[in-house]
Formats: C-alpha cells, structure tokens, sequence
C-alpha cells in the first residue's frame, strides 16, 4: 500500500506543479488555487508512506519521479527542449532511485 501512496502523492505534486505553470505567476486565479490544492493532497499520501517507509528514501523517490516525469511534460506538452544533458541526468536519477530501493 505504500507504493500506491507514494504514487499518489508523486501524481498530486506533478498536477501542482503543472498548474503552477499555467498559473503565470499567480496571475491567473483557477490555476494558483489548483496549485495550492494539489501541493496540499499531495503531502496527505506522504505522510501515510513515512509510517512504512524510510523519510530518506520516500522522499527522494517523491522528489526524484517528480522531476522525471515533469521533464517528460515539459518536453512533450510544454515543448521544451530535450537536450542529452537532460536525457543524461534522468537516465543518472532513475539508477539513483533503483539503488536506492533495490540495495538499501
């Protein structure tokens, strides 16, 4: 069951952060409220992972995903540009994530 919170609270942090995207700098009312929103739903499923899992590793899967799959927006929905330097750098926090489960 950790898992599925872990991934909840991943799902809610990358929504927030996508709204805080199309929130301009707050200017723009439904997207800064979303942004609060999601970032307030998605320490709910956190806090459930930290009674079953390490605050270390929970945190940085949460932090780690997040940028991985807010890089894959950004390149596919937003556009930005994909450079081997980003390529690269998920690829490193993705064995990053692995070795942290898989050998601790």
């Amino acid at each position: 069951m950790k898992w599925v919170y872990l991934a909840l609270g991943i799902i809610f942090e990358v929504f927030g952060t996508i709204s805080m995207k199309y929130a301009d700098g707050f200017t723009k009312l439904v997207p800064s409220v979303l942004t609060f929103l999601f970032y307030g739903l998605c320490l709910i499923p956190l806090v459930m992972v930290l009674k079953k899992m390490d605050a270390s590793v929970a945190y940085a899967i949460w932090a780690s995903m997040g940028v991985v799959l807010l890089t894959i927006i950004g390149v596919v929905w937003f556009k930005e540009p994909l450079t081997i330097v980003k390529v690269l750098s998920i690829l490193l926090i993705t064995i990053g994530i692995l070795g942290l489960e898989l050998f601790d």
